[in-house]
């Protein structure tokens, strides 16, 4: 423990002391969480980021758009409306979100992607505009508890899983561990390839001391896209990597950069939902020249690339490579099938029963 976590552990105390009465309000049902027709599917975690929600939000509308009228709820954290708003061919990451955006761009004609603080006030708004829709996806929704959901899928990281993080201050725990029994399913992300069993068993083992009852547990890592150009002109990536983020953690990109026989010679690494600015080119530009004599492109992520978009932004930019990195989920086949398998019935079941 570091010397600082002692200095800090008297307000994490505090914390705990405050989210475990609020929970427990719940439990006992002096605050009330609604349901709804609808199945609603949160994916959260325990954590205050960096699980990779977004990518596995994505993973379940690759699969299941197809089969299912979906849509996305997000808080929209980081924008600058409030309220509810349906995303539209005219909305701007400043007025739904960095994630909500970058899903609407993705899946536009295929799921409809809304925002609102209060669920339970935005579902049964998304359902007067869009009655087609089948079963509402939750961002980031695990501790919004006055929603009632009929699955929750915990998402917990293999660098650190919760069982090894602290609560807040100390740590990155919105609550305490033992509330991982909220969740249906709980989904080991951003794992290694080729994990073992015995590793697999040792995450399992290590999950089940917090649970009161069995649940399934399920492994998942990350799998990196071919990178394409930010700005349409006809260069290719190159070996040398200047990577741009403003994400949680830019580590596990790191990684799979080198290796693919990439070097990352620097990392820009901005706050988490950064709002890029016109300065932050000007230090883009100036990294870019430092390095230029080494034929370097510049990489970011999908989610950055939403809000580099800005022609502004693009022109400060202009005649530099930049790249986009594209990812996704990974599972094995069975786990994959397994998951799968429970998210279906709960839809074709439940829309039976309000059918009835």
């Amino acid at each position: 423990m570091r010397f600082v976590d002692f200095l800090l552990f008297p307000f994490a105390l505090i914390y705990d002391g405050v989210t475990a009465l609020r929970n427990r309000m719940f439990d006992v049902g002096l605050k009330k969480s609604q349901p709804f027709e609808v199945p609603t599917i949160v994916v959260g975690n325990l954590t205050v980021g960096g699980t990779g929600k977004t990518p596995f939000v994505e993973f379940l509308l690759n699969r299941l758009a197809g089969k299912f009228h979906l849509s996305v709820l997000s808080r929209g954290y980081g924008r600058k409306t409030n309220g509810y708003k349906l995303a539209t061919k005219d909305c701007s990451p400043a007025e739904i979100g960095d994630e909500p955006f970058q899903i609407y761009s993705k899946y536009k004609n295929k799921v409809c992607v809304a925002v609102g603080e209060e669920r339970i006030l935005a579902i049964p708004m998304i359902l007067a505009e869009n009655p087609e829709v089948e079963a509402i996806v939750l961002d980031d929704a695990f501790q919004h508890r006055y929603l009632l959901a009929d699955l929750n899928i915990m998402l917990t990281t293999y660098q650190k899983p919760f069982f090894s993080d602290y609560l807040l201050p100390m740590g990155r725990l919105r609550e305490g561990r033992v509330n991982v029994n909220r969740a249906d399913i709980i989904v080991v992300t951003k794992c290694p390839q080729n994990l073992s069993d015995r590793e697999k068993n040792d995450y399992k083992a290590k999950t089940s001391a917090y649970l009161n009852s069995a649940k399934p547990i399920y492994f998942a890592g990350l799998k990196y896209g071919e990178p394409y150009t930010l700005i349409k002109e006809d260069v290719t990536l190159r070996d040398n990597i200047i990577l741009v983020t403003g994400i949680v953690d830019p580590e596990p990109i790191r990684l799979a950069l080198e290796g693919k026989g990439k070097k990352v010679l620097e990392i820009l690494a901005f706050p988490d939902h950064h709002a890029y600015k016109g300065q932050d080119m000007e230090k883009i530009k100036e990294i870019y020249k430092n390095h230029s004599a080494k034929s370097v492109s510049i990489l970011t992520t999908e989610k950055d690339a939403v809000k580099l978009k800005d022609n502004k932004l693009l022109e400060m930019i202009k005649g530099i490579p930049v790249f986009v990195l594209p990812v996704e989920i990974e599972m094995t086949l069975n786990e994959e099938e397994q998951l799968l398998n429970k998210v279906e019935s709960l839809i074709i079941n439940k829309n039976a029963e309000s059918e009835i």
